[in-house]
């Protein structure tokens, strides 16, 4: 799903089919990340913190010239690589408040939004060039990493079974239904429809070097 209409159009054929659709949210069941949220549940709602989201995985020219190059197949860098990112940050911190797009290429992006609870700066990247030198000198081609309150978040592990998870949860009468997924596609629309207005105070730093 590109767009939150989309949606609109799905619940009506659960509606008359009598059936659901069931989405994928698969960061939603890695055990590090459920273990954070129920930490920051018991924090104090009045608390912003600070996050910055940075997810580089070099890509070839084939990226560009395949369907995931193309912004009304894919919905680009945001939605293709971004949202399941976005979901999990509304997840933890809560419903979008305001939102900006800072940088926006075929090959990266990079923003900012305001969630209830937190503060993020983001960027995403297909370029091997905006590797760390660190990682590209290991000759590794991903690098992600998210630091909230300047700590980092581990959870580069226990990716290899969450689909099962979730297909788990599903047969359980557990699923993640549309209404799960709608705030994240609505960001990711506004990411991709928003005219960038270039980089400033709230810039992730990734972005702020690409001037």
């Amino acid at each position: 799903m590109l767009n939150p209409w989309n949606i609109d159009a799905l619940q009506e054929l659960e509606q008359e089919s009598g059936q659901k659709v069931n989405t994928i949210l698969q960061l939603r069941v890695h055990p590090a990340l459920i273990a954070l949220k129920k930490q920051y549940a018991s924090n104090s709602k009045d608390k912003k913190h600070e996050v910055d989201l940075t997810y580089i995985t070099s890509r070839g020219l084939w990226y560009l010239v395949s369907w995931k190059g193309q912004l009304d197949r894919s919905g680009g860098l945001a939605t293709n690589i971004g949202i399941h990112f976005f979901d999990m940050l509304i997840w933890l911190f809560g419903d979008v408040q305001h939102s900006e797009v800072h940088l926006s290429t075929q090959t990266k992006d990079g923003g900012y939004i305001e969630l209830e609870h937190a503060r993020v700066r983001w960027f995403l990247s297909i370029d091997r060039n905006d590797l760390p030198k660190e990682i590209a000198e290991k000759d590794q081609s991903t690098f992600r990493s998210i630091t909230i309150d300047g700590k980092e978040v581990e959870f580069s592990g226990g990716f290899t079974d969450l689909h099962t998870e979730v297909y788990r949860r599903t047969l359980a009468g557990e699923a993640f239904g549309l209404e799960d997924a709608r705030a994240s596609i609505e960001l990711a629309h506004g990411i991709r429809t928003a005219r960038s207005i270039g980089i400033n105070d709230n810039a992730h730093p990734f972005a702020a070097k690409q001037k």
